[in-house]
């Protein structure tokens, strides 16, 4: 049986530094060959049987393009979470060179953790629930630029209702005005700007309607199964479903909260038990929208409103609907207490979201299970 045969790839947009070791051995380094799929299909080539090789790289900027093409030639790869390699203290020189050689001494001694790769359809509705995210936070700015531009210039509504309600936007086109043209100049550029933004969600909202839509039956399932729970609509459960892929991947639900990042830190010995502040080592967009959604069951328990419609017309099952109204009775109840308790809502918020994951991840493992026997049947 031939021996494996393990690469480490430095991967930059322009260039890839290559290093690679015998399953016993020196660890050699190949230089750097450009990052183009040419030069790697010929690296692969001179490496020998693809049967053999195992490769790895750091997940960054550069995307999976070079797993995806690697996996087509048949080569064993991995994408590495940068955060848990192995790093030395006193080690203060940093080379491509270098990296590629750590890369694949600690790959191969089994020291490195890969990250889950998605496959095309979670990429696309990952890159169009992001845009969305992105457009989000744009318009938050624009409307601080036009609020505190008015503010700046004593122009405050009497009778306009909430900011940004369309009264409010009436109010800004129709009293709004200044007699300097410089100003109404500014004015006009920072309406436009808000107006612009606000058409920009419209359609990446109904292009995340039709992205559902046309999903893989098992994606669209799933998605809509976490619709049954309160605070949690399309666009929430599509983030969800985008950002973990399939849920049933994580053992249990301590498992998968542990990866989101919001559970506490610890740094205990002997008899010692601390716990500070959530890790926050996991996916930044998924613990968004779960803090989101948290804040929702601050209120009393029930089915009606939106989560009705939802249930209704999705025609959810019996199964996602009870355990959807068991964490409405748990978590209600547990915001209760810890706000009786004195703690900060945010950080109440944050424990909520937490245990809304398990919930979550109940309710996709089900509908992941009912799907693949529905297919096999």
């Amino acid at each position: 049986m031939s021996k494996l045969r393990f690469v480490g790839l430095d991967v930059h947009a322009e260039t890839i530094a290559v290093a690679v070791a015998e399953t016993a051995g020196e660890i050699r380094s190949l230089g750097v060959i450009p990052n183009r799929l040419e030069s790697v299909r010929k690296l692969i080539q001179k490496l020998g049987p693809v049967q053999n090789l195992r490769a790895c790289y750091e997940a960054g900027p550069t995307g999976y393009v070079l797993y995806w093409q690697l996996t087509q030639m048949g080569v064993a790869c991995e994408v590495i979470a940068p955060s848990l390699i192995p790093t030395k203290a006193g080690d203060r020189v940093k080379t491509d060179r270098r990296d590629a050689e750590k890369l694949v001494r600690c790959y191969r001694v089994g020291e490195l953790t890969p990250v889950w790769v998605p496959d095309a359809d979670h990429e696309a509705l990952r890159d169009l629930v992001r845009a969305r995210e992105a457009a989000k936070k744009d318009q938050l700015r624009h409307r601080h630029r036009l609020g505190k531009f008015l503010l700046r210039h004593g122009k405050r509504p009497t009778d306009a209702g909430k900011a940004w309600t369309q009264k409010y936007l009436n109010w800004i086109r129709i009293h709004v005005h200044f007699e300097q043209p410089a100003l109404e100049a500014a004015l006009q550029h920072y309406r436009e700007e808000v107006d612009h933004i606000a058409e920009r969600l419209a359609q990446l909202e109904q292009a995340i309607d039709e992205a559902v839509k046309q999903a893989p039956p098992e994606i669209r399932a799933v998605i809509e199964a976490l619709q049954a729970l309160r605070g949690v609509a399309q666009t929430t459960a599509a983030t969800v479903v985008a950002e973990l892929g399939s849920l049933s991947r994580f053992a249990s639900p301590s498992q998968l909260m542990g990866y989101s990042g919001l559970v506490s830190r610890e740094h205990s010995s002997g008899n010692r038990v601390q716990r500070g502040a959530i890790t926050k080592s996991g996916n930044a967009h998924l613990r968004r929208v779960l803090v989101e959604a948290a804040w929702a069951y601050r209120h009393r328990p029930n089915v009606q409103g939106q989560v009705l419609r939802r249930q209704k017309s999705l025609a959810l099952s019996e199964e996602a609907k009870q355990i959807a109204w068991k964490a409405q009775q748990r978590l209600h109840k547990r915001f209760t207490r810890l706000t009786a308790r004195d703690k900060q809502n945010n950080v109440v918020a944050v424990a909520i979201a937490r245990e809304l994951l398990g919930f979550m991840w109940a309710i996709a493992v089900h509908t992941e299970a009912q799907h693949k026997q529905a297919k096999a049947a």
